[in-house]
């Protein structure tokens, strides 16, 4: 967590969008990038495609790493300014906003891979990219 904390942490105001059908305009969070991250590990993780997130408890997402990075995604450890509580995935939690906000998996600890399997809510319905703009919600929403 030292190691984590000594990189580079952005602030972010963003809206969140749940599958439930609401949003939270201007939320404001600080975290270290994704970018920030994968800088530091392996040149090998940049040539794969996908990503999926392991968290605490086995709940999984996957996502396509182009949306994990170039300024897309953060690992949050702030939320308006306080420590992320742990029922909101403190002490971190993987933050997507451009997408529903089951892709922002609490308690994240992410592993890269090129396989697009289902995660948790993914292979119970829900759509496997989810993106809110086009409501994304179930599989089979275009």
């Amino acid at each position: 967590m030292d190691e984590f904390q000594a990189l580079p942490h952005e602030t972010v105001t963003t809206d969140i969008h749940c599958v439930t059908k609401w949003s939270k305009l201007d939320t404001v969070w600080e975290g270290v990038s994704v970018d920030a991250l994968l800088a530091e590990a392996s040149r090998a993780v940049w040539s794969l495609r996908r990503t999926c997130c392991v968290s605490d408890g086995g709940y999984t997402t996957n996502l396509p790493l182009a949306d994990v990075t170039r300024g897309k995604a953060w690992v949050a450890v702030k939320y308006d300014s306080a420590p992320l509580a742990p029922e909101h995935g403190g002490p971190a939690r993987l933050l997507v906003p451009h997408l529903y906000f089951w892709k922002s998996a609490k308690w994240c600890g992410s592993c890269a891979d090129d396989r697009d399997e289902a995660g948790f809510w993914e292979s119970l319905g829900y759509h496997n990219y989810g993106d809110p703009w086009r409501e994304q919600r179930y599989d089979g929403d275009r």
